[in-house]
């Protein structure tokens, strides 16, 4: 297994020092002077520097010789991981949803001890993992299917009327919408001139569904082909306005509502940026960990690049771990200057 690439054996050994139970299970500390290896978060006294190697699991750390530390049990993380992942092959290749006790049978732990790591480590329960898995697999089914019935047995659901109890607010637009570029729903837009460029502004009745820069009504169409596009008007007036100011005043805009949609975990990816206070950043780790998933460092990144309203969920706050500015997709000079009005360091 290799290391995580988003960190440097300085950043662990930093990690090491604050022991920050956040990366438990990311990789071990080994310690060549006692010959034992330890979790990031071990309360034991900090090693010297010089003693120390960081391994990427508890197999290597073993194969360099090392023990398991009996005050921290880092192979115990080792043993969670594989259970939830275990869980997760169970869930995903099931037809039903497995009852929770069935799941922990797998593993050898209680149902209560399994739910507490199997929440620990995704940052759902097992059964909102599988509502998740299931609401995902319908909406890239029905992105293909031509027929909704189709898609929705395709995604595991016993029968339609299940999927549509909560297929509305789940999905953001009805079911059939996903299917058909947006067919039923009318989008508002406008491309506005501001300090940061032109910017492109679009909201349905639920709230800003597109913020970018750079882009017009062609990208917008290209997103959503079978929307109903309307320029400006209306109630839509006041919100671009509030966007403008928002954008313009970066931190300001935390009451715009958003019609935003993706996978939960990129959703609450969303919501740890959205906690960010202006002024401050964070790292992909950092904002992996808040989302329930401090593994899923990659995951994270990707959240990032799928956000598609622009400062109202503040990417631009993200760096690369070690303080890289990191990449944006409107280009560094708008990112920096973001941050510069935020008076983030």
């Amino acid at each position: 297994m290799a290391q995580d690439p988003s960190l440097t054996d300085d950043d662990r050994w930093r990690i090491a020092l604050a022991k920050d139970r956040r990366f438990d299970g990311r990789f071990v500390t080994g310690v060549h002077s006692t010959g034992i290896y330890c979790r990031p978060s071990c309360p034991a006294r900090a090693p010297r520097r010089e003693n120390v190697r960081f391994y990427a699991s508890c197999t290597e750390a073993e194969a360099a010789g090392l023990r398991a530390c009996r005050r921290c049990a880092p192979n115990a993380v080792a043993r969670d991981e594989a259970a939830v992942l275990a869980a997760i092959d169970e869930i995903k290749a099931s037809e039903g949803t497995p009852r929770l006790g069935e799941l922990a049978a797998l593993a050898g732990y209680s149902a209560a001890h399994f739910q507490r790591v199997f929440s620990r480590a995704t940052g759902l329960s097992p059964a909102a993992y599988t509502r998740a898995l299931r609401e995902e697999r319908a909406r890239s089914a029905l992105t293909r299917e031509g027929r909704v019935t189709g898609a929705i047995y395709e995604a595991g659901y016993e029968s339609p009327s299940r999927f549509y109890e909560g297929a509305a607010d789940k999905l953001g637009m009805q079911p059939s919408a996903w299917a058909h570029g947006g067919h039923g729903v009318t989008i508002r837009w406008a491309v506005v001139e501001t300090t940061l460029g032109a910017m492109l502004v679009a909201a349905t009745d639920k709230g800003v569904c597109r913020l970018s820069f750079g882009e017009g009504p062609a990208d917008l169409a290209r997103r959503f082909p079978n929307a109903e596009l309307v320029e400006g008007g209306g109630p839509f007036a006041g919100l671009l306005a509030e966007v403008i100011a928002a954008v313009e005043t970066p931190g300001q805009g935390a009451h715009i509502p958003l019609d935003v949609k993706g996978t939960a975990f990129q959703e609450a990816c969303w919501r740890a940026l959205r906690a960010v206070p202006a002024g401050e950043t964070r790292t992909y780790a950092q904002i992996a960990a808040a989302a329930g998933n401090p593994k899923a460092v990659r995951a994270a990144g990707s959240a990032n690049a799928r956000n598609n309203v622009a400062v109202l969920i503040p990417c631009h706050r993200v760096v690369r771990t070690g303080g890289d500015i990191g990449g944006y997709a409107y280009g560094l000079e708008i990112k920096r200057e973001l941050l510069k009005r935020e008076g983030a360091e």
